[in-house]
């Protein structure tokens, strides 16, 4: 079987816990700031963890991924 390619734009941004869960950044912060309140900013600025329905799709997206 061939090897298989690691999804580059996946693995700029999204990275992998120790428990070998995915975290990534979130949206809605690079612009159009001045609507938005200081609370909901500085909760976008926070990494979450990729949703349960897509771990699996990650995961096939980044087949060789240790932990970083």
């Amino acid at each position: 079987m061939p090897k298989l390619k690691t999804h580059r734009g996946t693995a700029k941004r999204v990275r992998k816990t120790g428990r070998g869960k995915f975290l990534r950044g979130q949206a809605y912060v690079r612009h159009l700031l001045t609507g938005k309140g200081r609370k909901r900013k500085r909760a976008l600025g926070r990494t979450v963890g990729v949703s349960e329905a897509d771990q699996a799709q990650v995961k096939r997206l980044l087949p060789y991924w240790k932990k970083m």
